[in-house]
């Protein structure tokens, strides 16, 4: 069996981050998660007992410039990870990666059965809140039982796992030197936009908006508005569909990532992922 582990950074954002140790943690196991805590200004919480935590100075600058630096740190991590493990899960706090349930494995036993050279991504569904039918999440029961659509957007088709010693790019959209390679099995759910009462407590917190975070953020509040207007379309056919435009179309000035040619393409998400995350 393929040994795998976990890894992610945070800086004061426990509500997705209790999420994900539950998630990766009942998977893979407390102890082959790790988590960097942005900033040695922050509080360790309870729930991330047994999980391995690495603190770090803040990393400083704007989005971008901070992306770069949480990146480095990241990747950083994960190299000298690879000594022990033979993949690397690296995601932020609020994605998490999923076998599609008709497998009928675990998402470790997927991966232990196919053959990733360097890297593997699984197609990204932005999952948000339709104002019309969902009320505001309960952080206690599985998102995908609260919300039934999602966007496929290639911004979140990322180069989530990795097979030896690689250099990741900003956001994990990319791993540098790589093709991406999208599993027909795999997918990367968002939850970035799962509520919008969230969105509204971020717009109004003063360390995001000083480190430019407002642009990020009304992009999160334009996914639940497309979410919320779409007719959303069947799930199986659609997702092999995009999973092959964004096999086929790149981003002119990084072809190693994938683009979707700004298509708005919302999905039901199927009955099936529902307890999964």
């Amino acid at each position: 069996m393929k040994r795998i582990c976990a890894i992610t950074m945070v800086r004061n954002d426990g509500f997705f981050l209790r999420k994900w140790v539950e998630y990766y943690g009942s998977i893979l196991g407390r102890g082959n998660l790790y988590v960097i805590f942005d900033g040695k200004d922050q509080q360790i919480p309870d729930f991330c007992s047994g999980v391995n935590v690495i603190v770090k100075d803040r990393v400083e600058g704007k989005v971008v410039k901070a992306d770069k630096g949480r990146i480095r740190c990241i990747s950083s991590l994960a190299r000298g990870l690879m000594e022990r493990y033979d993949l690397a899960i690296g995601v932020d706090v609020d994605e998490f990666l999923v076998v599609d349930p008709a497998c009928g494995v675990t998402l470790p036993e997927y991966l232990d059965s196919i053959d990733i050279k360097s890297t593997v991504s699984g197609l990204g569904v932005d999952v948000g809140q339709h104002l019309e039918k969902e009320s505001e999440v309960d952080p206690g029961k599985p998102f995908l039982s609260q919300r039934h659509f999602g966007y496929l957007s290639s911004r979140y088709t990322k180069a989530s796992v990795i097979a030896g010693p690689q250099r990741w790019g900003s956001g994990f959209h990319r791993v540098k030197g790589r093709n991406f390679h999208i599993d027909p099995n795999l997918y990367l759910f968002h939850f970035g936009c799962v509520d919008f009462r969230l969105i509204e407590q971020k717009m109004g917190d003063r360390e995001k908006i000083m480190n430019g975070w407002s642009r990020h953020l009304r992009k999160r509040v334009r996914t639940i508005r497309i979410i919320t207007s779409a007719r959303p379309r069947r799930w199986e056919s659609t997702v092999r569909i995009m999973r092959l435009v964004q096999t086929v179309f790149r981003v002119i000035i990084a072809p190693n990532k994938p683009s979707d040619m700004s298509l708005r393409v919302v999905v039901e998400i199927p009955e099936r992922f529902r307890n999964t995350v």
